[in-house]
């Protein structure tokens, strides 16, 4: 994924999702938002609030961190099964689950008020991300994981035509999943115009924008819109943007990665917050 003046570019190749069944393996593999891979990912799992069903660890695996793994687990008395490795290879979405897999009840979305209710409780201005359409799940997850360490409030993605919270989306945030709020939404520019009634500003990432970022004040409640990969943000979306704001790029590669973009926005804006 690349941030051109066109927008968002996708060039890699997509794998194909395939059908599977967690007791019943097949040659197919299907989206599944019930599972978990990587240790890291699984780290964050049990440490959160959320209930874990079991955990598969390869037989004989106990090295580094999957010693953490199976004591967080005896802990919180989450069943822990010791299967083949080939097991969690026929298991995994994402083709690097490290010996681990974990399931879990799928990650319940929140309403576009509990972001708000969740900043206000925080004594702080909104501080909102929405992802206009992100299909990559490696830009989706890196996107929640930066959000997350610059003190966004929340993510607001549409039903359609935004990948979900897929195992490769889980561990490409390093389980910062666990610690963001995520609203999904049945029209995107609706609930831009409810931001606005809040008094948000709503600020859209594009090549094209009238303002450097560095230039733009974020110091107050604050909705940030990514565009995506292959068309940027939509026009109507663009047209309801009070500032469209754009990163300053020298040198002879004028593209960006979606997820590399939206970082740098969030961290000007984090940046500025502190300056207050």
């Amino acid at each position: 994924m690349r941030y051109t003046k066109k927008g968002f570019d996708n060039n890699s190749n997509k794998r194909k999702e395939k059908n599977s069944d967690f007791e019943n393996d097949t040659n197919e593999k299907a989206f599944r938002e019930d599972l978990i891979e990587g240790r890291n990912a699984v780290i964050e799992v049990l440490r959160s609030e959320r209930t874990v069903e079991q955990i598969l660890v390869a037989n004989g695996d106990v090295s580094g961190s999957i010693n953490m793994i199976l004591a967080l687990a005896k802990e919180k008395k989450v069943v822990i099964k010791q299967v083949d490795r080939k097991k969690l290879d026929q298991l995994s979405q994402t083709g690097v689950h490290q010996g681990v897999i974990a399931q879990i009840t799928p990650y319940k979305y929140c309403d576009v008020d509990d972001i708000i209710k969740h900043a206000e409780e925080k004594g702080e201005k909104p501080f909102i991300v929405i992802l206009d359409e992100i299909e990559d799940p490696h830009n989706f997850g890196s996107i929640i994981r930066t959000a997350e360490t610059c003190g966004v409030h929340g993510i607001i993605i549409p039903k359609r035509r935004n990948v979900g919270l897929t195992p490769a989306v889980y561990k490409a945030s390093v389980g910062a999943v666990e610690h963001m709020k995520i609203a999904k939404v049945t029209n995107i520019n609706n609930v831009i115009d409810k931001l606005k009634e809040k008094k948000i500003w709503v600020y859209g990432a594009d090549m094209a924008g009238e303002s450097y970022c560095y230039d733009v004040d974020f110091r107050g409640a604050v909705a940030l819109i990514i565009g995506s990969e292959g068309k940027g943000i939509l026009k109507l979306t663009k047209n309801k943007c009070d500032v469209l704001v754009k990163i300053p790029m020298v040198g002879k590669i004028s593209s960006l990665n979606a997820s590399v973009a939206g970082g740098i926005l969030m961290y000007e804006i984090l940046k500025q917050r502190f300056k207050k």
